[in-house]
């Protein structure tokens, strides 16, 4: 996540300033913060603000504005393109046929990467249990407002196979066909905010859950050391590592590193989610049987919707092993060669480990809670010679 949105904030700020290649600006935008992520956690929460506070106020306003077009209530506007008409007009509903939306998705889920990080903040917050509640339950509003009241508004803007939307990007290509002036550079702007934004909180994830690990042991022991101000640099800077290799991949295919990143980081969180699914089945089982009173922030449905959830991320992993005219398998072998990958290298280690701590521990005790005292060697007897 951390090479996509690097990628994709350099694209916009090379729009901006040519003179600066794409890699150049992904390497500035990636120095710049990791920096602010090593000064303190207090750093991260400030950028967080206001880059999340400026995203969430141009998408509110975006949608106001864009719905009073749709209805032809806007003042100094008149386009003759929006209108209710768009999500049935140009070939209907689904011109291309429900493939095309399977096919998106992993392009889409790219997008929902980061809900996530509540749980983990949370560990940082004066009151982990309300945040986690608070924090999951708006997920769900704040899906329906910002993601699809947004798209909502794109699409009865314009119809869904105008040029300017591939050439400009929905956002900018909705609001230039209402006329208003730098409306495009606007949005272009805000956009980076939300990259920037996204970026900013994929780097406390990553980190975060290195800095786990490493308390856990399942990661090298740096990872867990923290400074003065509580900043765990280890973990901080090893997760940087792949953005910065982005910015590599785009000094050397600055034309197509974006949709592949796209694309595999999407199915990378379908993985994700899956191991998530399973794992809580597992282990509020386990926490129910061993300290319930642990259970203070229980899931809906459990566990009909884990189930289901479980159940569609693995029929779209299976969709996109079928589709080759998007490119969907060849994303998705390469993904699950990287999973199995990840899964023999966590195999091996873990046998290592059990046997580092079985030799440790020493011979099995006796049923009196003793040790057998070691068999001790007793030479050979040589025949006496005849």
């Amino acid at each position: 996540m951390l090479a996509v949105e690097a990628t994709a904030g350099a694209v916009i700020l090379e729009g901006w300033i040519p003179a600066v290649p794409q890699w150049a600006w992904a390497l500035i935008v990636m120095v710049v913060l990791t920096a602010t992520n090593l000064v303190s956690v207090g750093s991260y929460g400030e950028f967080e603000f206001w880059f999340a506070g400026i995203k969430v106020v141009a998408i509110a306003a975006f949608i106001v504005v864009g719905g009073l077009a749709v209805f032809g209530v806007l003042p100094g506007v008149d386009s003759d393109q929006a209108g209710l008409a768009n999500l049935t007009a140009h070939g209907g509903f689904l011109p291309n046929g429900a493939g095309a939306i399977l096919t998106g998705i992993l392009l889409v889920v790219f997008s929902f990467m980061g809900s996530e990080i509540a749980t983990l903040a949370a560990g940082e917050s004066e009151d982990p249990q309300r945040a986690v509640t608070k924090a999951t339950n708006s997920i769900i509003w704040r899906i329906g407002v910002f993601y699809l009241g947004s798209i909502f508004v794109v699409v009865t803007l314009l119809p869904w196979d105008a040029k300017s939307i591939t050439e400009d990007g929905s956002y900018v290509a909705a609001l230039n066909s209402l006329g208003i002036p730098h409306a495009g550079q606007i949005m272009n702007f805000i956009v980076l905010t939300s990259v920037l934004s996204c970026l900013n909180s994929g780097l406390y994830t990553a980190s975060r859950m290195a800095f786990s690990l490493g308390q856990r042991g399942d990661a090298p022991k740096a990872f867990a050391r923290t400074t003065e101000r509580g900043v765990p640099r280890a973990a901080i800077l090893s997760s940087v590592v792949f953005g910065f290799v982005a910015v590599f991949f785009n000094y050397e295919f600055p034309d197509s590193v974006f949709l592949f990143l796209v694309n595999s980081s999407g199915a990378v969180a379908l993985f994700v989610w899956l191991v998530i699914c399973f794992s809580q089945l597992r282990m509020r089982k386990i926490i129910q049987r061993e300290a319930p009173e642990k259970l203070v922030v229980k899931m809906w449905l459990y566990p009909y919707l884990t189930w289901a959830a479980a159940a569609l991320i693995v029929f779209v992993l299976g969709y996109m092993l079928t589709d080759t005219e998007h490119d969907g398998r060849r994303t998705m072998l390469l993904s699950l060669l990287v999973a199995a990958i990840v899964l023999v290298i966590a195999f091996v280690k873990e046998r290592i480990a059990k046997k580092k701590r079985a030799a440790l521990a020493g011979p099995p005790r006796t049923a009196d809670g003793s040790r057998p005292a070691p068999r001790s060697r007793r030479p050979r007897e040589r025949p006496a010679p005849s």
